[in-house]
C-alpha cells in the first residue's frame, strides 16, 4: 500500500509503498476513505512525542471501511463505515473499567505509538473497545475530524469545561479544535469570544457563532490581551479554552477567567515550546480550575453524535481544504508557519 513515510524528524517525509498491515488478534484493518492533517501531526514529524520511532507513518484522524477482523473479534462485520478515537483504549485497565478510555494506562494511538493513517490502510487494536460505528449521514471528510479536532473540542466545552447556556467561553486559537469548541460552545447557548492572530481565522469563528473577535496580535503580550476579554466580558469569561497550545496562549486563557473560572488546555504543549507563564496569583486569588483534555472515549461518541444532529452543526463547515496523499509533505510542512494561509481543517481524501 501506499503510505507517507517519515525517516527523519523535521525533514520532508516521502510517499512510498510499504508492507499492507495485519489485524492483530481481537483487532481490526481499515481502509482509509479520510484523514485529518492536524497540529499533532506536525508535532509528530517534528520529533516532539518521544514515543515515535522512526521510520514512521503518522496520521490519526481517520475514517473508513473495515477491511479485516482480527481473531475474536465479535459484533463488527466487514464493509462497516467507522472511525476511531485519537486515544484508543485496551478496555481492561483501572481507568478504561472507570470510563476514562481516553486517558487508559495501556493507550494505543494511531500515527503515534503505532502506524498511522497517513496510508492506504491502517490497522487497530482492540476492535471491539475502540471502533465507532458512522452513521450514513455523515461523510467521510467530516467524520475524520471527530477523532481529534471536534472529539477534543466535544470533551472540552462540554465535559472539562461543563459549559451551560448564558456563560461567556474564550476561545484562544481557532483552528480545527478551536473552530469546534466554538460551534459547540454556541450550540450549548454561551456567548463565545474567539481570539486568533489570523483575520481569516476569526472571520471563520464569527460566522460560527462567536459572539466576539480578538486579533491578538494588536495587544502586547498575553497579560494585555486577558484584559481585553475580561473587559469584553464585564469581568472575566467563566470558562477559557487553549486550543493552540503555547505558552503565551496558555497564560493569556487562565488570565481572561472570571473568580471560580476553568481553564482547559486543548492545545499540545510539548515542553521543548516552553513553560507557560500561568499567573497563579489569579488562580489563587480567584479559584480557578485548571484541567486538561486528552481526547474523547469511543462510548462518549454516539452523545456526539446527537448533539450534532439536534444542534444542526454542520460538520463540513470545519473543512478548508481537501487534499491528496500525495499532498500531505507539504500541508505538513505549511504548519511551519503559525498562521495558516487558509482556515479550517485539511482533510486527505480517498474517496467520500
Amino acid at each position: 500500500m501506499r503510505a507517507v513515510v517519515m525517516e527523519e524528524f523535521g525533514v520532508p517525509p516521502v510517499v512510498r509503498d510499504v508492507p499492507e498491515p495485519v489485524a492483530p488478534p481481537g483487532g481490526a484493518v481499515i481502509e482509509v476513505d479520510a484523514t485529518g492533517v492536524c497540529r499533532s501531526d506536525w508535532h509528530t514529524w517534528q520529533g516532539h512525542d518521544t514515543a515515535v520511532k522512526l521510520p514512521h507513518v503518522a496520521g490519526h484522524e481517520l475514517a473508513g471501511r473495515l477491511v479485516a477482523l482480527g481473531a475474536g473479534v465479535r459484533g463488527w462485520e466487514v464493509g462497516a463505515r467507522v472511525t476511531v478515537p485519537f486515544v484508543c483504549a485496551c478496555g481492561t485497565c483501572p481507568q478504561c473499567a472507570r470510563g476514562d478510555q481516553q486517558i487508559c494506562d495501556r493507550e494505543f494511538q494511531p500515527g503515534a505509538t503505532h502506524w498511522g493513517s497517513f496510508a492506504e490502510r491502517v490497522a487497530i487494536e482492540h476492535a471491539e473497545t475502540n471502533l465507532v460505528a458512522l452513521p450514513d449521514t455523515i461523510g467521510a471528510a467530516e467524520a475524520a475530524a471527530l477523532g481529534c479536532r471536534f472529539g477534543t473540542a466535544f470533551r472540552a466545552v462540554l465535559r472539562q469545561g461543563r459549559v451551560t447556556a448564558g456563560q461567556w467561553v474564550s476561545v484562544y486559537g481557532c483552528g480545527g479544535v478551536g473552530i469546534s469548541a466554538v460551534l459547540l460552545a454556541a450550540a450549548a447557548g454561551a456567548k463565545v469570544v474567539a481570539v486568533d492572530v489570523s483575520p481569516a481565522a476569526l472571520r471563520l469563528a464569527a460566522k460560527s457563532g462567536a459572539t466576539s473577535t480578538v486579533d491578538s496580535s494588536e495587544f502586547d503580550g498575553p497579560e494585555a490581551v486577558a484584559a481585553h476579554v475580561r473587559e469584553l466580558t464585564s469581568g472575566g469569561t467563566h470558562v477559557s479554552l487553549d486550543c493552540l497550545g503555547a505558552p503565551s496562549t496558555c497564560a493569556a486563557s487562565v488570565g481572561s477567567l472570571r473568580k471560580r473560572g476553568r481553564h482547559v488546555q486543548a492545545g499540545l504543549m510539548p515542553p521543548a515550546q516552553g513553560v507557560a507563564p500561568i499567573p497563579m496569583h489569579r488562580v489563587i486569588g480567584g479559584e480557578l480550575e485548571l484541567v486538561g483534555i486528552h481526547g474523547l472515549q469511543a462510548h462518549e461518541y454516539p452523545e456526539l453524535l446527537r448533539v450534532v444532529e439536534t444542534a444542526g452543526i454542520d460538520l463540513g463547515a470545519l473543512i478548508g481544504r481537501r487534499i491528496g496523499l500525495d499532498d500531505v509533505p507539504a500541508a505538513l510542512a505549511a504548519m511551519n508557519d503559525p498562521v495558516p494561509a487558509q482556515p479550517g481543517v485539511t482533510v486527505v481524501t480517498f474517496r467520500d
